[in-house]
């Protein structure tokens, strides 16, 4: 068995706070990072600094000023060419990789699902509408690979499903990123991969949990009103090898943080 460590982040542009990965790395020694909203073209895509972080495989898409996915890693893997351009749009929201690991592959797909906007009604606002659409779309990609295998999904996936994943559940019911509509449409892409909520694994359903804080908050720590955005998802045969997880709340307080921190988990595989 191996010790794997995975981490995401949405960072929030990669160029901007490419200096606070060193401290992130300090923290949580991640073996592999998954990044989200890079909002970086590939031709200026920081490589060679990223690389010299520590992370010598590096696979990216972006664009530019908007979305963007990364994959660092000190594993070797194989980029999926064939996974599919969501919605038709080309927009830079997903990257698979298969990681080389001395117990076979390992399918590891970074996911930046549409934020949606500020209405949630998806005939008066086209945003909302193509964030419904885009996780049916891998609801179904899930739905017919079957369930998901020695794999791991990792992302910001812009909704917090559970009561306690937002801190009211009762004022944020209309509010985007944990409306009815959402939170069904994100357990049944769950449900249709059989997949396991890793960072749920250690923290029971009662208790709160964020990952996000709004940049609006003149305080945020002390109003500590966060969502959950950010998760980690196992296939069944890798729940059990769960070791700890790590989420990153300081980060929230780095010089130009990100309104994300940091999500990690541990596990044998």
């Amino acid at each position: 068995m191996t010790a794997l460590r995975i981490a995401t982040w949405n960072i929030n542009s990669v160029r901007l706070r490419r200096p606070l990965l060193a401290d992130l790395v300090g923290a949580l020694a991640p073996d592999v990072l998954c990044l989200q909203e890079t909002k970086c073209p590939d031709e200026l895509f920081p490589l060679e600094e990223l690389k010299a972080a520590g992370f010598p495989y590096v696979a990216h898409r972006g664009m530019k000023g908007y979305n963007g996915v990364a994959i660092l890693s000190r594993i070797p893997f194989a980029v999926r060419a064939e996974d599919p351009d969501w919605c038709g749009k080309g927009d830079c929201r997903h990257l698979g990789v298969a990681l080389e690991l001395p117990g076979g592959a390992l399918e590891l797909h970074d996911f930046y699902v549409p934020a949606g906007g500020d209405v949630p009604d998806p005939k008066l606002n086209p945003k909302f509408a193509h964030k419904l659409d885009f996780v049916a779309e891998a609801t179904a990609w899930c739905l017919e690979r079957g369930p998901a295998r020695r794999a791991v999904m990792v992302g910001d996936l812009n909704i917090a499903p559970l009561e306690h994943d937002v801190w009211s559940h009762k004022q944020l019911l209309d509010v985007v990123s944990h409306t009815p509509v959402e939170v069904a449409a994100l357990t049944a892409w769950q449900q249709a991969g059989a997949w396991h909520d890793a960072v749920r694994h250690f923290v029971p359903a009662e208790q709160k949990l964020y990952t996000w804080w709004s940049y609006r908050a003149r305080d945020w720590e002390a109003s500590d009103r966060g969502r959950r955005l950010d998760h980690i998802w196992v296939s069944q045969d890798l729940a059990g090898g769960l070791r700890r997880h790590e989420i990153l709340k300081p980060a929230r307080g780095w010089p130009q943080a990100s309104d994300h921190v940091p999500v990690m988990v541990e596990l044998e595989v």
